[in-house]
């Protein structure tokens, strides 16, 4: 388990953006005028060597689809034909992409009392819950490909794109909650843990979307998986490009589903419509 003091090592880095919100006291469609029905995250994943490659990677891109007149990229404002070439474009690239979507319809005023009773002001623990599942998943990426790599395990350094009103020192304090389970082996919910030997406490960092290419190439992952789920925008809804990254989303035993590609909840649970169904069927889940 990697220390605070501890000098470290990284050759990881990992981007992390989302689309849609977590907002649960009132959801769509239940509520007219709710938080949305879904919450996107995305990540890329580059080794660390290739971080300043992000950079190029997204002027590449803007010159392919003709945007260069914004100073940054955002999945959102494009058409559908720039989005298309966008998506093949990354799919390309030496990275790898993470998605994790949850469908809120069962969580509508759900209250996690545990988590608020140890940390009583932590108002973002189901984002933060989130991040921990997209964790598990990245980190045993990472400790697998840095042992075939490397030959040891290396650190990972996350990089959040800044969201108003996010206060990303409670990720950091429930982080500290996770870590102290893990060493007392107490950990709730342990199918999966985050492998520490790979997170450094002290590598996380926050950054504006507009400042930092990486986080843009995040947007795209989280938006185009949102846009491929969210069929209550029936004019957007289309899932065919998260379906063009599936070249750069990693397997656990030759499989996507809940390790690349994350539903919540588990499939025959969550009470998707048959357009819901059909990105996650691409990716492997089991809906009949």
């Amino acid at each position: 388990m990697s220390l605070a003091f501890e000098k470290p090592d990284i050759r990881y880095v990992l981007y992390v953006d989302e689309a849609g919100d977590p907002g649960l006291a009132r959801i769509q469609p239940m509520d007219a005028n709710g938080a949305s029905e879904w919450l996107s995250i995305g990540a890329v994943l580059v080794r660390q060597e290739r971080e300043r490659d992000t950079v190029s990677w997204v002027q590449e891109i803007r010159q392919l689809i003709n945007a260069t007149q914004r100073p940054d990229l955002h999945f959102r404002g494009l058409n559908a034909a720039r989005k298309a070439l966008l998506c093949d474009h990354l799919a390309k690239l030496p990275l790898r992409c993470f998605a994790l979507l949850s469908n809120k319809k069962n969580m509508l005023r759900h209250q996690n009392e545990r988590v608020q009773a140890a940390r009583p002001f932590n108002q973002e623990w189901f984002y933060n819950w989130c991040i921990r599942l997209l964790l598990e998943r990245v980190t045993d990426f990472v400790e697998a490909d840095a042992l075939k790599t490397y030959g040891s395990a290396k650190h990972l350094q996350v990089v959040f794109s800044e969201r108003g009103g996010m206060r990303y020192g409670q990720t950091a304090a429930y982080h500290d909650l996770l870590k102290e389970q893990a060493r007392s082996n107490s950990t709730l919910l342990n199918k999966r843990t985050i492998k520490w030997k790979v997170l450094h406490p002290a590598s996380n960092r926050i950054i504006a979307h507009a400042k930092n290419a990486g986080v843009q190439l995040a947007d795209a992952v989280a938006s185009s998986f949102y846009q491929g789920a969210n069929t209550l925008s029936v004019s957007t809804w289309d899932p065919a490009f998260a379906k063009m990254l599936k070249p750069v989303i990693p397997t656990e035993n030759g499989r996507h589903a809940d390790y690349g590609v994350t539903l919540l909840p588990v499939w025959h649970k969550a009470k998707l419509t048959s357009d819901q169904e059909q990105l996650f069927r691409f990716y492997g889940y089991p809906i009949k």
